[in-house]
């Protein structure tokens, strides 16, 4: 019975497959497409050869993405290794299986499942030919971008590499940091600023021309959400050099804070600056070349580096490392420390006055979806996102070091005032890593909380650090 059916099957093939029958094991042997999974892309590649064979012609085949199909009549579906337009073009049929469409960018063809990233959003394409794409908001906006451009708003945006292809909830959690201090702090005393009625504050101050030399360089605090530590030792070590005359310059470490100071804190998943403060005054902390930045302990790292450094009390409030520094290339492990840090008023007179007097101070700064694209000029900001879903309209608490003011002339021949502020995005961002910011408007809060304090500065110190 069984020889009948075979000898029927045998009679059925076309004359020519019989004739033809050969060896064929690399095309009936090997494991169709669509069993491992595989759907076609779609395209015209009969078509586009011109290339329709009869009977079964290994030598009939195209190019077909990586592999090559076949164009003759022996093509099965359920093998997969004919082309995916042989039906219709050769035979004028509908396939027996669906042919999944190709997404088209850029002028070539992907099969479904490919991916390509647009900035933030990742895209796939499905099986119907359309490219599917997420719908996260990007910190580079391009739309927001131009039309802070194309408006008349004092400053202007730009890209940043650092910063493409983030989202803007990503750019919150890990670009800012600074946790707004409890209700208790912020209500705390300000400091008044004795102003006489014959001061004469100047159109324009910069810290870095009347202290030159002991005016730190701006920082990079990277996608740990750090700026508490690092506006902290920013403002820190200008005080400290200032308060010294130049004999001591030392660029605070904000790593000994990020990975020491834990009390209340969160390392590089946020801190406050009065916990900051309270840990220079107690413990003190050494130099960056001690005890450098390791961009390690973001939020994608559960555990954060265990602290390397820590202080003895060596009498009057003094404090001694008691480990050598964690790199080999530096030996002085010294401990600096500050008095315990002052709040000021919020007019930016007395602001000014202090600034001008004592050295830059630190400011908390409410941090908006445009501010990360800030090239130049004064920001204040726009209203370029309003019109956009809640998701594109975010904003953090971050923290800065203001070093200065001025005014400038605008196009409607108003003078508009400014503070000039460090970032910590590094020196690509802004202005060479500084930014100004309309002042005296309390322009995202950044006159509300402002601190100033005291490098803890002896005569021994003096003579210790004597050039």
């Amino acid at each position: 019975m069984k020889a009948f059916w075979a000898l029927v099957a045998v009679l059925l093939l076309p004359s020519e497959a019989v004739v033809a029958r050969a060896p064929r094991t690399r095309r009936e042997l090997a494991p169709g497409l669509h069993e491992r999974g595989i759907r076609d892309a779609g395209g015209s590649y009969c078509q586009r050869h011109d290339a329709c064979c009869s009977g079964r012609d290994d030598e009939c085949t195209v190019p077909y993405l990586d592999t090559i199909c076949y164009c003759d009549l022996f093509c099965n579906r359920t093998v997969s290794d004919c082309c995916p337009d042989f039906w219709e073009y050769c035979l004028g049929i509908e396939p027996p299986l669906s042919v999944q469409k190709a997404c088209i960018r850029n002028g070539f063809k992907f099969p479904a499942g490919a991916t390509y990233r647009d900035n933030c959003n990742l895209c796939t394409c499905h099986g119907n030919g359309q490219w599917v794409c997420e719908d996260h908001a990007c910190l580079i906006n391009g739309d927001m971008m131009d039309a802070v451009n194309r408006g008349n708003y004092g400053w202007r945006a730009s890209n940043y590499s650092q910063f493409w292809g983030m989202t803007l909830d990503e750019g919150i959690q890990y670009r800012l940091g600074t946790i707004k201090p409890p209700t208790s702090v912020m209500n705390m005393n300000e400091l008044q600023m004795n102003m006489d009625e014959n001061d004469v504050l100047p159109s324009y101050f910069n810290a870095a021309d009347k202290w030159s030399g002991m005016i730190h360089e701006p920082l990079d605090q990277g996608n740990c959400a750090g700026s508490w530590a690092f506006s902290t030792a920013a403002v820190a070590s200008d005080r400290i050099s200032i308060h010294s005359m130049g004999h001591m310059t030392p660029a605070l470490s904000p790593q000994n804070l990020l990975s020491c100071n834990t009390r209340h804190q969160q390392g590089c998943n946020g801190g406050r600056i009065d916990g900051a403060w309270w840990f220079l005054r107690r413990r003190g902390v050494v130099t960056d070349e001690c005890y450098p930045f390791s961009n390690q302990e973001t939020n994608h790292s559960p555990n954060a580096p265990a602290c390397m450094m820590h202080s003895r009390s060596t009498g009057r409030g003094k404090r001694q490392a008691i480990a050598r520094c964690p790199n080999p290339r530096s030996h002085a492990n010294e401990i600096y420390q500050s008095t315990p840090a002052y709040r000021l008023s919020s007019n930016e007179k007395e602001i000014m006055k202090e600034l001008m007097e004592n050295g830059p101070v630190q400011a908390i700064l409410e941090v908006h979806e445009d501010f990360f694209m800030y090239r130049t000029g004064i920001y204040r900001h726009t209203a370029v996102a309003a019109g956009k879903p809640e998701q594109y309209r975010r904003h953090g608490t971050h923290s800065v070091k203001i070093t200065g003011w001025g005014e400038e002339q605008m196009p409607d021949g108003s003078n508009q005032k400014y503070w000039i502020a460090a970032n910590s995005w590094g020196k690509d961002w802004g202005e060479h890593g500084y930014f100004r910011i309309t002042r005296g408007e309390n322009e995202c809060e950044i006159e509300t909380f402002v601190v100033g304090v005291w490098g803890r500065v002896g005569m021994e110190d003096m003579h210790h650090h004597k050039k």
